[in-house]
């Protein structure tokens, strides 16, 4: 089996003391490759080093995280971004999105930082990875009014209805990222994501959080995701392989890796 988290903050503070052991993990567990959301300016260096240690398997995004927004920053932190991207090479613009869960008196500038990197995302042809919470319509609104033929990215911890669902697959290149929700006993997705085909799903963790049953509570790492795609397996009926074999192929469509 061949695994791609598609979404793990490896960089993050919760690692510092085993990162090197993590990854021998998750790569002795089937999950090859992990790919990293870049959360805002002060994590970028952590993440570009770990990637270029471990650059067959760790593969960087760069983005601006709609709880870093604030008002004060906007311009810094867009500004940071395009001058990452002129400098290195980045699989995707993420982690990027709008979260009315922690503080909705800061929407009108993470609408204005979401724009921003859709066009940018636009403008060097990379996938976008999209953030939301408690904001869904809110958010795909924007993506269908920037959405073109050159447009493509992920609704990252997917956790909404088949309508929604169904209004990111119209978007034509989108795909729900499938994490630990899935696995939890009223996550609410995995009673309806079999109705969606495997042609629009990547799995993912979002490590360290939201780790899948039965290890929630411990931090999350990249190995989990075989967890993830158990389940998967079993919502789904048929074999983990085929799990791997979909969601890995579909991965490399978006981000380009090899």
């Amino acid at each position: 089996m061949n695994f791609i988290d598609t979404h793990t903050h490896l960089f993050a503070s919760e690692f510092n003391d085993d990162i090197d052991i993590v990854v021998k993990n998750a790569i002795n567990s089937g999950v090859s490759k992990m790919l990293l959301p870049n959360i805002d300016s002060t994590t970028t260096n952590n993440m570009l080093q770990l990637c270029n240690k471990y650059p067959q398997h760790c593969f960087p995004m760069i983005g601006l995280h709609p709880c870093s927004v604030k008002k004060d920053n906007i311009e810094k932190e867009i500004l940071h971004v395009e001058e990452m991207l002129n400098k290195n090479n980045f699989i995707a613009i993420g982690e990027i999105g709008l979260d009315l869960y922690w503080d909705k008196s800061t929407l009108s500038f993470q609408k204005v930082a979401f724009e921003s990197q859709i066009k940018l995302a636009k403008k060097y042809q990379l996938p976008i990875v999209v953030h939301v919470r408690d904001s869904f319509n809110e958010a795909i609104e924007i993506v269908e009014k920037l959405n073109n033929e050159s447009l493509s990215g992920v609704f990252h911890c997917f956790t909404g209805n088949i309508q929604e669902a169904e209004r990111i697959i119209n978007l034509e290149n989108f795909y729900l990222g499938i994490g630990g929700v899935v696995t939890f006993k009223n996550g609410g997705i995995n009673k309806i994501i079999n109705q969606v085909s495997l042609d629009n799903i990547i799995l993912e963790t979002d490590s360290p959080y939201l780790t899948p049953t039965p290890f929630r509570g411990k931090r999350n790492e990249s190995k989990y995701l075989v967890n993830i795609a158990q389940k998967m397996s079993e919502i789904y009926e048929i074999d983990i392989n085929e799990i791997a074999n979909k969601t890995s192929s579909n991965a490399i469509n978006l981000f380009k890796i090899s």
